[in-house]
């Protein structure tokens, strides 16, 4: 086994410098199983923030069902196969009625652009909706809907067609508090006011339910919805970007936006998807399916071939088998519960939310002014590794740590989490500098 050294030597020779690593020293990581990752020298770390391998690493079913379909065939769509249509028909029975029609991609990436390319087709304009410190995908049509990419670092801003609207951030946001939705939703309706006045029309509003780069906000009530009713009256589609968030990781429902008690006209998945396996899946209705359906042929090379689909199948079943959706309903409620008397305890924790098996604790350094703490946050997440729990951290400030492990994640693994927590703040005096 080449030691750490070598391999970051090996990794800056042949590796751009874009790829970065995580943590403070950086972990050669050789193997995996459920909630667990193991490094070179057979060290063990709980994983609570990789929610692409969503029903565990190297699940024994999703792995099995990868290798019995590619000892028998793989290839692309254009033959009758029934591995896609009874995939396509599970999935889409997860979704609410009339959301039935799929394009399968390889990554989430992708599926964003493809369903930007959708609307914008439907309505033939390219102004879109967004909202601060959103990111949906690596693709240049992405980074320019992404202000969580083009307003950081190497960023140039978005184009003209794209229009931000303030994070819906109830903690330390524009507007403040449980009640601000409909002050977010106001929001919205002045670009589109704008837009008209300009002889303008929108294409579509993307925005993710429950924000993952955006430091794992919740919006407040009423936010999509009022949104979703100020975008449809323009003749605007909506469309949900469920890639990180989907997929039962809420607990009290299936999909992000469905907390939000809305239906998207479109809706994005990957990640969680495949386990790790490259997939990914734009979904919509028959009516802007059959729009699209123009005589530009959308065909993917890989997308939904047979061994993809098999995988997304497994995991569909493996939640259901495993009873997952509601593991993340019962130890979410716990974490956050568990955290949030932590927070009482350290005046450091501004802020703990999230839904499900998908939680943030928003570091400050002061009550009063909620200035961000970056590099507290950055600190602890180094801390912890070195306790074998690895987390992450986020937001348009970098000052939000972000909890979403495999959803195999269980009441011992948070209890453990938030006991590694609560040594890691108390042992430390110097967050304020």
């Amino acid at each position: 086994m080449p030691d750490n050294r070598s391999l970051q030597e090996l990794r800056d020779k042949y590796l751009s410098p874009s790829f970065s690593l995580s943590y403070d020293r950086p972990l050669h990581i050789v193997s995996g199983k459920g909630q667990y990752l193991y490094d070179s020298k057979g060290h063990e770390y709980l994983d609570a923030v990789n929610n692409i391998q969503h029903v565990g690493h190297c699940h024994p079913k999703v792995i099995e069902a990868a290798n019995e379909q590619l000892n028998r065939l793989n290839t692309n769509t254009r033959y009758l196969d029934e591995t896609i249509t009874d995939y396509a028909r599970a999935l889409t029975d997860k979704l609410p009625a009339g959301l039935n029609r799929c394009f399968f991609t390889n990554s989430g990436s992708e599926s964003n652009d493809l369903a930007l390319r959708i609307a914008r087709h439907h309505s033939n304009s390219k102004e879109t909706i967004v909202l601060g410190g959103a990111y949906h995908g690596h693709l240049t049509s992405l980074i320019e809907v992404s202000p969580y990419k083009h307003d950081g670092p190497g960023g140039q801003g978005p184009p003209e067609y794209v229009h931000v609207v303030p994070m819906p951030d109830p903690f330390r946001g524009l507007y403040r508090g449980p009640n601000s939705g409909p002050m977010y939703a106001g929001e919205v309706k002045n670009i589109i006011e704008r837009l008209r006045s300009e002889d303008k029309r929108v294409s579509a509003f993307m925005v993710e339910s429950v924000m993952g780069c955006g430091g794992q906000l919740v919006p407040p009530k009423g936010f999509l919805s009022e949104s979703f009713d100020v975008i449809r009256k323009a003749n605007g589609l909506c469309i949900a970007d469920e890639i990180q968030i989907g997929f039962g990781r809420m607990g009290e429902h299936f999909w992000g936006f469905e907390t939000q008690e809305v239906t998207p006209d479109i809706v994005t998945l990957g990640k969680s998807i495949g386990n790790g396996h490259p997939l990914s899946v734009v979904v919509t209705n028959d009516e802007i399916s059959d729009e699209f359906n123009n005589g530009m042929e959308y065909f993917n090379s890989f997308g939904g071939n047979p061994v993809s689909c098999a995988v997304g199948h497994a995991v569909l079943n493996v939640i259901e088998e495993e009873g997952l959706q509601q593991n993340a309903l019962e130890v979410g409620n716990e974490l956050r519960s568990l955290l949030m008397e932590l927070g009482s305890d350290h005046d450091i924790i501004g802020d703990v939310r999230g839904i499900g098996l998908f939680v943030g604790i928003e570091m400050i350094k002061d009550m009063d002014t909620l200035e961000p703490h970056p590099q507290a946050a950055k600190q602890i997440v180094d801390e912890m590794m070195h306790r074998g729990i690895l987390l992450g951290s986020d937001g348009p400030d970098h000052n939000v740590i972000k909890i979403k492990p495999p959803m195999v994640f269980d009441r011992s693994n948070a209890l453990l989490l938030v006991e590694t927590l609560d040594k890691v703040l108390s042992n430390n005096k110097n967050w304020k500098k």
